[in-house]
Parts: C-alpha cells; structure tokens; sequence
C-alpha cells in the first residue's frame, strides 16, 4: 500500500476541459469564469454575493478593509486556529485579541469572547474550525454589542446547520471568508479565495477592492489591491463545486468510521460534533493524551498525521510583543499540542480508511 497522505487533490477531464478552454478563450482575467463562480459559490452558500480572489488570507485582509477597521480598533479571534485569522488584523493596522474556545467543539462562543470585549472592539472573526460550525449564538451576540462578524471558513466548505432549515456556512456573519489551497474540501488548481456576503451595502465596494478598488470607469475610490482570481483556477472551482457535496458526503461516510471505531478507546477523544449541525471534515482530529507516540506509529505504518495547531497564535513569535503573549488560555493551551488530525480526504479508499483505523487501534490495544 502506498503511503497515505494528509491530503489529496481532485484532478479529472472535466477540469482539465474546463482549464483548457478557458486557456484557449485567452481571456485569463476579468472574465466570466470568476464572476460566475463567485455567483454560484453565493448560492451554493446562501450569501448575497461572493467574490473570488486569490486565496483565505487576502479575504481576511479584504473583508477588514470594507467594514472599515483599523488602526485603534481591535478584533477579536480565537488563538487556536491558522495564523492568517490573526495576522490579516495586524495587516490592516488593527489589533487581534486572542479568546479561548470551548472544550467540546473547539471554537470560540460569547462566553469566551466576552472577557476581550472593550469599547475599541469593533469585529469579531469566528472559525469554523477544521469544518466544525462555531455556534450560531454569535450572530446574536454581535447584534446585541453592535460588532462585525466575519467568519472565517477557510476550512469549512459544505458545513451548515441544520434546523428548520439548512442555513450554510458563509451566510451567518457579514462577510465570510474561504480559502481554495489544494488541501481544502474544494481547490481551484492553485492559490485562491472567495469573499462573500450578505449586505447589499457592501456588494459594490467587495467587487471593487479585489481590482485596486476601482469602479467602472477605472478610478480608485478606495484602497484595494489586484487580489484576482485567474479565470482558469475560476473554472476548475465551478466543476470542483458541482461535485463538492459528493465529496462532503464521502467525507462524512469516513468520520462515521472513525467515530465507531474510536469512541471506545482510553486516552484517544473522537471529535465532537454541534448539535444540529452538518460538519465539513476538513480535518478530522484525535484529542489524544500520547500526540508523539501516535505519530510515531501512524508513520511506521506509512500514514501521514499532523498536529493542529501545536503552537497557538498568540504564543508565536509573530506577536511576541503582543501583550497576551504569555497568557494563560486554558483550553487552548491544554488541546493545542494534542489534537492529531489523520487523513479523511474524499480520495481515501476503503481500503486505506480500514488500515487508518486498525493502525491506531493496534497503538491503544
């Protein structure tokens, strides 16, 4: 058997066709593709608009900008996540404020942004944490203070809640931000984003600032950047979209694996799942009591792992200078060292899932 990795990506003749018509039409950007993915990825979400651009990070930077923040404000982000959800505040002059998330789902709640809350805080960045909805009070709570949300679902591509109705990640907050890095639940060949929201008030302006903030008429009324997507990595997102739900649902077949297997074990936590939620699986994480050890004999069985985030943001080097630097973050400081994702990619087969679960029950038995 051949080594399984972490992560896999989707390539077949429908995004090569896709890619090489598009190469043909030599119109490689500021065509239709992007404006067309950024519709149907909309829709595919519930949002208003969505905007593509070159990758989650830039996103951050974007959806920043147009709710206007920036040097005196400060935003609120939990610390156990990927660096950009911190430094794309830092980028835009501001000040991140790192809150502790919840024991069981990992993410950060109103009761651990609360603490943070200031008269300077003017937005709060929640992540859907490796496909795990964050609570859907937080749309709530930033009505009550009078605060942005933005969601950070760079990881978090067919997530939603499931209520009355299904209500999809990227439609809660007032911008919401994805990332298409090969790793993802859906790629685009490459680097690339999506910016998305559901304020008519802020639709123009998302447009604008991916193209140096200018208008039809090519002036600048704003400060932007060229954060285009290429039309070709547009076009293989539109074929990888129509097939994301079948792969969300493979995802999910492989967690139900994972969670029948696993739930019984000492010193090993399968992840919990929010009620009434559908959770995206962009990684599947084991709260385990012996992390190193794991790894070790994951690899000596030819399985990749990886521990997420093993070093919080607000203990990096980054923000040595910041004044939570040294803080005590009682949850995130106690998980972050320990969850040990394992591959759950819509590649795996039968097969490889079947070793991935006799491996680590050979490691506790």
């Amino acid at each position: 058997m051949q080594r399984i990795t972490m992560g896999q990506p989707s390539w077949n003749d429908d995004m090569r066709k896709a890619a090489m018509e598009t190469l043909d039409s030599l119109q490689w950007v500021k065509g239709k593709q992007s404006i067309a993915f950024g519709a149907e990825f909309a829709q595919y979400c519930g949002a208003k608009h969505g905007t593509a651009c070159q990758s989650g990070s830039v996103a951050l930077w974007a959806a920043l900008r147009l709710l206007g923040i920036g040097p005196g404000d400060e935003v609120i982000v939990p610390s156990l996540t990927y660096i950009a959800t911190a430094t794309c505040v830092s980028l835009v002059g501001a000040t991140p404020i790192f809150a502790d998330v919840d024991d069981q789902y990992w993410c950060i709640t109103p009761q651990t942004i609360e603490p943070h809350r200031t008269p300077r805080t003017k937005a709060i960045i929640a992540v859907h944490l490796f496909g795990q909805l964050a609570t859907p009070e937080l749309v709530e709570y930033c009505q009550h203070h009078q605060l942005s949300y933005i969601e950070d679902a760079a990881q978090a591509h067919g997530a939603s809640l499931n209520t009355d109705e299904v209500q999809m990640a990227g439609s809660f907050g007032d911008l919401a931000c994805f990332s298409f890095f090969p790793s993802k639940n859906l790629a685009v060949g490459g680097e690339g984003g999506m910016i998305m929201t559901k304020r008519d008030d802020i639709v123009s302006r998302m447009k604008a600032i991916v193209n140096h903030g200018r208008d039809g008429t090519l002036e600048s009324h704003e400060v932007g950047s060229n954060l285009r997507m290429s039309e070709v990595a547009a076009a293989i997102g539109r074929i990888q979209l129509q097939i994301l739900p079948q792969w969300i649902h493979r995802r999910q077949w492989i967690a139900s694996q994972y969670h029948e297997h696993f739930a019984s074990l000492d010193g090993c936590q399968p992840p919990s799942v929010r009620p009434h939620t559908q959770h995206a699986w962009h990684q599947y994480c084991l709260l385990v009591e012996r992390p190193d050890e794991l790894r070790e004999h994951l690899d000596q069985f030819g399985i990749d792992s990886r521990v997420y985030y093993k070093q919080p943001c607000h203990r990096q080097s980054v923000f040595r200078n910041h004044p939570q630097s040294n803080h005590h973050l009682e949850v995130t400081d106690s998980i972050c060292h320990r969850l040990v994702a394992i591959p759950i990619h819509h590649e795996l087969t039968d097969g490889e899932v079947k070793h991935i679960i006799n491996t680590i029950i050979s490691f506790y038995h």
